[in-house]
């Protein structure tokens, strides 16, 4: 009797973003013989889609309209907010509309380009943005922006004044952000990853308390307060509202220049 020829199952290699905020959206693929996890910063992982280490990664949405990026958003989970963020700050000496000079972390793409476009609307000033690697003397810094779980263990102690980017978009639009999408190359073959995505999305969003407790402390959280960021603070899901927020972003940074004025971002 001929034996039956088995189809090899697909192998997805997925770059992801290293903080507890991706969490929710990879539940159970840990543990699924179909997908391999790379983590990285945010920042570092535009790079490895490009370089073809993982087919698909959880990009900052800039980097989506970036010159010479033929990408595809392939998924409707995303990291986003619809208003306060927790982990998107800027911790400053003087009040938020006496900035002037913005040391930013490096892990981010899309808060930055946030931080300035949000001053320049909401205060008229082109912000001079600087490199902050932990390494400057900090009396020298006006405003340093931290993103992800370093925000938690922070030790700004001189810097009294938070202004959270969230709150600070939700103020300037009333619309939700979108900070990070899954996406992939045009030209790749992407069929059954929306699927993939949006499942391991819902697991996560309805077990959002349980992964908190669970993985929070090893990343220097509080159980109470990485739940309350888990389950009310973040927003997973690319609805509607969601679009018209990220494309509001995308039309403000192009009126800005921070991207070219032709690009558009492409959905799948």
């Amino acid at each position: 009797m001929a034996q039956e020829h088995v189809q090899p199952c697909r192998l997805w290699r997925l770059g992801v973003v290293s903080y507890l905020n991706a969490r929710p959206l990879i539940a159970g693929l840990e543990v699924d013989e179909r997908v391999q996890l790379r983590y990285e910063v945010p920042s570092r992982l535009p790079a490895l889609l490009e370089e073809g280490v993982v087919e698909a990664a959880l990009v900052p949405v800039i980097d989506l309209v970036r010159p010479g990026r033929a990408w595809q958003v392939v998924s409707d989970a995303c990291i986003g907010c619809d208003g306060e963020t927790l982990t998107v700050r800027v911790f400053s000496r003087v009040p938020a509309a006496s900035i002037r000079r913005l040391h930013v972390d490096g892990d981010s793409h899309t808060s930055v380009a946030l931080a300035a476009i949000l001053w320049h609307e909401l205060y008229g000033v082109d912000l001079r943005i600087l490199p902050f690697a932990g390494e400057e003397t900090l009396d020298e810094c006006e405003a340093v922006l931290l993103i992800g779980d370093k925000v938690v263990a922070h030790s700004l102690l001189d810097f009294e004044i938070e202004t959270d980017l969230g709150a600070a978009w939700k103020t300037l639009t009333s619309l939700p952000f979108v900070f990070a999408v899954w996406a992939s190359p045009c030209d790749g073959d992407v069929e059954g990853l929306g699927d993939l995505l949006s499942q391991a999305r819902d697991r996560g969003v309805a077990s959002a308390a349980m992964i908190a407790a669970d993985v929070g402390p090893g990343m220097g959280w509080p159980v109470t307060l990485a739940k309350r960021y888990l389950t009310t603070r973040l927003r997973f899901g690319l609805g509607p509202r969601q679009r018209e927020g990220m494309a509001r972003f995308l039309q403000l940074a192009r009126a800005n220049r921070v991207v070219p004025a032709d690009r558009d971002p492409v959905f799948a």
